[in-house]
């Protein structure tokens, strides 16, 4: 098994090309802002969950899905800005949200699986 065959990588991929393909339009006066926070956010969630599956305790795995849990809710809160500042039209807004939600319950789940197994 590969950390690329875990539910939470594949759909945390997913969610980083669509935050990659939005803000593509994102204006330059953006690119050091809401663009460089949001790609690095997204890229954060799925390179955690890949270091938390290399890692060979299961309370270090857990330690690093907590990390990822929580760049999807950092991720979440730089959405409803990018939406609110007129960025995100509400269509794309909804649909990268409810990605964001799937991601982070899959991302629930593997650390209570990690945790009930330390």
């Amino acid at each position: 098994m590969h950390f690329t065959d875990l539910n939470a990588w594949k759909e945390g991929h997913k969610l980083v090309l669509a935050v990659y393909k939005v803000t593509k339009s994102f204006p330059k006066e953006e690119l050091f802002g809401l663009v460089s926070q949001m790609r690095r956010c997204a890229v954060s969630i799925t390179s955690n969950i890949a270091e938390g599956f290399g890692r060979q305790t299961f309370r270090d795995k857990a330690n690093f899905y907590v990390i990822s849990r929580g760049s999807v809710s950092e991720l979440q809160n730089q959405l409803i800005i990018a939406k609110d500042v007129g960025l995100l039209d509400e269509e794309q807004f909804a649909s990268i949200m409810d990605n964001s939600i799937k991601v982070h319950k899959i991302i629930v789940g593997l650390v209570r699986a990690s945790n009930e197994r330390a």
